[in-house]
């Protein structure tokens, strides 16, 4: 193994600490210890010795993980090592490790990653350790740990080395493991109930699925455009079209447009179709299946907040958009035409000068009158037909759809619909889409003919559903960003 540059060659000033971190590194390797060795077999988890500690006290374990914390001097002294399970301390003595593995051990900086096999004891206050009989050298850390993680100001900086912020903090740790149990719950709970799992593609020829401006790729092979996926709505329903009648996608969609606490470009949805269903099914498998995944994940459905208390037990509150409308700002829109509806939000002091729609005007009203003072778990259903191009339309009142959305403390969790499966009434829909793309909305659907081909097979009733898994598990860690719990959200180049 060669040597390393020297840090004065390096643009900028020389850090004295990590000069003198690869200048231990060199003497490693002089004395010929390999500072980044291999395959090392664990017989045993910080958390399991520390669980079992009756059971296994006396007796010689084998773990690893990365030094946080070191103390004591001469000829022995106490550290402390952090695996995923949690942390236990060690203990190192001249007599029991002779004198070139104590050198080894004294020559620990926080942050190296190391082997250790040793005998369990308690010491004399009573704190589980292991008297270490053997170390290895796995990874030599470069660079210091930051002593006061928590009181950074710059949050960005730990978005941005997420890899040092979960080294340091544990309750990181804990979001993202909540994160990949919410997601297995998720799995569990839909494969019991016959859902099959697929995969849709990524890269569409065709933007569909969501009112969203998407990225924009280009296959140099096929020398053709293609866009991000948006979401997976229309290739998931092309799958009932071919006669799967269950069927769910965990997926990463990308939206290029703006970043806020609750908006990341790139994030993960859970979409699922089920044929001969309609939105109050969707509705129901949406209350059991969050309330089941908190109970499983969490052990309670009682979820705290931001300072709220939130109850996941069902059954939740369900109101039309009308209804809430009225309820939260005084006004009842329901008979009202385009500009009536415009001059009553003006009235409330609501810019809807970009509206085109009466609908248009209901849901700028519903987002800042109606959605703040959702708070607990609340479906809001029948929503206009303007804004929902792929629900089917309500019986009783052709201006509305079947559709319903789902909020927990005044942010959206799931969408959901009775699809629309009539190919006459959606190719209508696009067009109308169209014109409103043609009229400056980026945002509008586009036509896409090869779905209204699939659906002129025949498409069966079903409900549809998506969840946002990032703002479920915001709520379910107490997260008040949705960049704390996605592991690396999309930030800024950095400044040299």
């Amino acid at each position: 193994m060669g040597g390393f540059f020297n840090l004065s060659d390096v643009k900028g000033e020389v850090n004295e600490l990590m000069q003198a971190r690869r200048d231990k590194l060199e003497q490693l390797i002089q004395e010929g210890i390999d500072p980044y060795g291999g395959r090392f077999v664990r017989t045993h988890t910080a958390k399991e010795i520390l669980d079992n500690f009756e059971e296994i006290e006396g007796k010689s374990v084998v773990l690893a993980g990365r030094i946080i914390a070191k103390r004591g001097h001469g000829k022995a002294g106490f550290a402390n090592l952090q695996d995923l399970s949690g942390v236990i301390q060690i203990y190192g003595r001249l007599d029991d490790l002779g004198d070139e593995k104590y050198k080894l051990f004294q020559k620990l900086d926080i942050g190296d990653i190391v082997g250790v096999e040793g005998t369990v004891f308690k010491t004399r206050k009573g704190e589980v350790t292991v008297a270490l009989k053997d170390i290895s050298m796995l990874s030599k850390s470069l660079r210091p740990l930051p002593e006061k993680w928590h009181g950074l100001k710059d949050i960005d900086l730990r978005y941005r080395q997420r890899y040092v912020d979960l080294i340091v903090n544990p309750d990181v740790r804990n979001t993202f493991i909540v994160r990949s149990r919410v997601i297995r719950s998720i799995r569990d709970f839909l494969n019991e109930r016959g859902f099959l799992e697929v995969e849709t593609p990524m890269m569409h020829p065709i933007a569909g699925g969501a009112a969203a401006r998407p990225f924009v790729t280009h296959h140099n092979a096929l020398d053709m455009d293609l866009f991000l996926r948006i979401a997976p709505e229309l290739y998931l329903k092309r799958l009932l079209v071919g006669g799967f009648e269950k069927v769910y996608e965990i997926n990463r969609n990308f939206r290029n447009e703006g970043i806020s606490t609750r908006h990341n470009p790139e994030f993960t949805m859970l979409e699922l179709y089920q044929a001969y269903a309609d939105y109050t099914d969707m509705m129901n498998l949406t209350e059991e299946l969050i309330s089941s995944v908190s109970k499983e994940v969490l052990g309670t459905t009682s979820v705290h907040y931001m300072g709220n208390d939130i109850k996941l037990d069902t059954p939740w509150t369900r109101m039309t958009m009308l209804e809430a409308i009225e309820k939260y700002s005084g006004v009842d829109f329901s008979d009202m035409d385009f500009d009536e509806a415009k001059s009553k939000a003006e009235e409330l002091g609501i810019e809807v000068d970009e509206c085109k729609t009466t609908g248009d005007v209901l849901n700028e009203v519903f987002e800042q009158k109606v959605e703040p003072n959702l708070i607990q778990p609340t479906f809001i259903m029948d929503y206009p037909v303007e804004i929902s191009p792929l629900a089917k339309r309500k019986k009783d009142n052709p201006k509305l759809t079947y559709r319903f959305e789902l909020f927990i403390f005044g942010c959206e969790v799931a969408n959901a619909f009775s699809e629309l499966n009539d190919p006459i009434e959606q190719k209508k829909r696009f067009l109308e889409q169209l014109k409103k793309r043609q009229a400056g909305d980026e945002e509008a659907h586009v036509m896409d003919e090869d779905y209204i081909r699939a659906l002129e097979y025949g498409m069966p009733p079903a409900g549809g559903l998506g969840i946002g898994i990032d703002r479920l598990v915001m709520l379910f860690t107490n997260s008040p960003s949705i960049r704390d719990v996605i592991l690396f959200p999309l930030m800024r180049p950095e400044k040299d």
